[in-house]
């Protein structure tokens, strides 16, 4: 969940009280939320500087980092998080956001060309007109920016957010997509003219913005944005101009959000504003941008709310209580959603209005969780459920209990891999080719060591011998775990194999020992060794598999049809994994035996 670091003294002041952290602690429980951590800025600093020795200082501000759900972005700065806080003590009502009254003035407009669908089609606009930033306020602005760059949009894949001084500009607005060479203007925090290609080298080495790049880089047309007097705004997702930079005196800001997804735009937008119009001269008024495009023109942000009926008695049954419809109105209020009751034949309902802010009440389940937490899960009464259900472990978790402890018998430590490794160690240092029909792929992964769901259990224990192999010879390790291969005809495109995996390393191969470990998994299980080609039992056939050593492999058949291999690992991928000494493995499909 993300995490919200908030100095503790001015998050006080915002609230109109004063707590200890302990009873702090409580408050963030019974809102759903949770306090991670109470440090200082120095700490912090220090830590990410790597600086061990502690500086005693008792002026260092402290900081709260409190832990909020991923899908409320209301709660990503100091002021949604003590607003929301307020309105849950009944200190704060819920805030009216309205659109500015434009009746004898012009509405600032944004016109998008058509050549924008080729890269980033739609952009949404609004004014915070009569803003009051302080140096506080201006952090928190900016910080909320890179929140939501990070979580809703998705590293500005999917939503880029450009904040300017309005009173530097003039509209009518125009959103553009023009090759890069065309486009010439002075990035924010420089002095010198770029273009948008030279923009693209110069931030190559940039720690911050490099990551950005390849959003656009090879697109033969890059998105911009324009004033009537052809100043560049932005060059979404990657920098603003100079020009119309925000600064303490800024009394008029313009946000515009270009985007791939005008849902995320739209949500985008609305946290914005929502969250800093308070600061504005008349409080929680936004003002409106009207955007054309495609001959169709929108007026944004919406701030109108969604309204929805959910039943009374579903919100009873479901948590456990027996509220009265006024009760249920008034703890809906304390979670921002103010409502009514309204009656629907015998079944009294309760009329729900969703504000902007509350883009995370998609359900009536959602309006149930609200009040469950409102009401507070320790003052539910503990019932029994009405149905009586006998719990049991699957018949494939159990037998892989029983088998773990007969082979940790046999003299075999069990070890627990990575499900997920690199496309290189899955088949690369094994010998085997890449086959993208088979291995589920992660996109957009994290790590080049994260990449890939593991279609085998081979990979992570040659690596877990080569991190242990200065310990004692022999060593024998096993793992019982999931492999994963994709199949077309599972609802999800793939299914989970239960494998048994063992190693077996010393200054000889110990082939002998692997085969025996399969003689005595067979004798545990009640298989007989049958001839070859008979269907009552077992028997092994010599394989050509590429992970082992020619002549000395086998395929493992059950019933007729192959479960599993073992033999001598090749020495090629032992050394791709920095194993010096001789090594067998066995790997076996287990949920054919049940």
């Amino acid at each position: 969940m993300p995490t919200v670091s908030v100095g503790r003294e001015r998050l006080f002041a915002a609230l109109g009280e004063t707590y200890t952290d302990e009873q702090f602690d409580e408050l963030c429980f019974d809102f759903g939320i949770e306090l991670d951590e109470v440090t200082t800025e120095g700490k912090i600093i220090r830590k990410e500087n790597h600086v061990d020795e502690e500086v005693a200082n008792g002026d260092e501000e402290v900081i709260y980092k409190i832990e909020v759900p991923a899908n409320r972005y209301d709660l990503l700065c100091l002021e949604g998080l003590s607003r929301s806080l307020r309105i849950f003590l009944s200190k704060e009502d819920v805030p009216d956001f309205r659109l500015s009254d434009m009746s004898g003035r012009a509405m600032q407009k944004m016109t998008v060309k058509p050549e924008t669908s080729l890269i980033r089609p739609f952009v949404v606009c609004a004014v915070l007109r009569g803003i009051t930033f302080s140096q506080a306020r201006y952090d928190s602005f900016i910080d909320l920016q890179d929140k939501l760059h990070q979580n809703l949009c998705r590293k500005r894949t999917l939503v880029a957010i450009g904040t300017h001084d309005l009173d530097t500009l003039e509209g009518p607005f125009s959103y553009e997509a023009l090759p890069p060479s065309d486009i010439k203007f002075v990035p924010l925090k420089q002095s010198k003219e770029f273009t948008a290609q030279e923009l693209m080298e110069f931030y190559k080495s940039d720690v911050k913005l490099k990551k950005f790049l390849d959003i656009i880089e090879s697109s033969p047309v890059y998105p911009v944005i324009f004033d009537s007097k052809r100043r560049v705004l932005s060059l979404p997702p990657i920098i603003n101009g100079a020009h119309s930079a925000i600064t303490l005196k800024t009394r008029n800001v313009f946000i515009e959000c270009t985007a791939t997804d005008l849902t995320k735009a739209r949500t985008v937008l609305n946290t914005m504003v929502t969250m800093f119009s308070q600061y504005c001269d008349n409080k929680y008024e936004v003002e409106a941008v009207e955007v054309t495009a495609d001959g169709k023109t929108a007026v944004y942000p919406d701030l109108s709310q969604r309204s929805f009926e959910v039943s009374v008695s579903y919100i009873n049954d479901t948590i456990g209580v027996q509220l009265k419809p006024m009760e249920i109105v008034g703890h809906l209020r304390k979670m921002q959603l103010p409502s009514r009751v309204v009656k629907s034949g015998d079944d009294v309902k309760i009329l729900v209005k969703v504000p902007p802010t509350r883009t995370d009440v998609l359900h009536p389940c959602d309006v149930m969780e609200d009040v469950a937490i409102a009401v507070g899960f320790n003052n539910i009464d503990k019932t029994l459920p009405k149905s009586h259900c006998l719990g049991k472990e699957q018949n494939l978790n159990q037998f892989s209990d029983l088998l773990r402890e007969q082979i940790a018998l046999a003299g075999f430590t069990e070890v627990l891999t990575w499900i997920l490794g690199s496309q290189l160690e899955n088949f690369t240092m094994v010998n085997r080719e890449e086959d993208k029909k088979k291995a589920v792929l992660i996109g957009n992964p994290r790590t080049s060591e994260f990449e890939v769901v593991r279609t085998s259990l081979l990979p992570g224990l040659l690596k877990t011998m080569s991190h242990n192999k200065k310990s004692p010879l022999p060593i024998k390790l096993f793992e019982i775990s999931d492999v994963v291969h994709l199949d077309s005809k599972k609802d999800v495109g793939a299914e989970n194999r239960r494998r048994l995996g063992a190693l077996f390393c010393d200054e000889k191969s110990g082939f002998e020992v692997i085969h025996g470990l399969l003689d005595r998994v067979m004798e545990i299980v009640g298989v007989l060794r049958c001839p070859a080609g008979q269907t009552g039992g077992y028997f092994i056939q010599p394989s050509h598999e590429p992970e082992y050593f020619r002549g000395r492999q086998a395929n493992v058949f059950y019933r007729g049809a192959k479960i599993g291999t073992f033999g001598i690992i090749h020495p090629e991928v032992l050394q791709r994994f920095d194993i010096p000494d001789p090594c067998s493995a066995l790997e076996l499909e287990l949920e054919p035996f049940l």
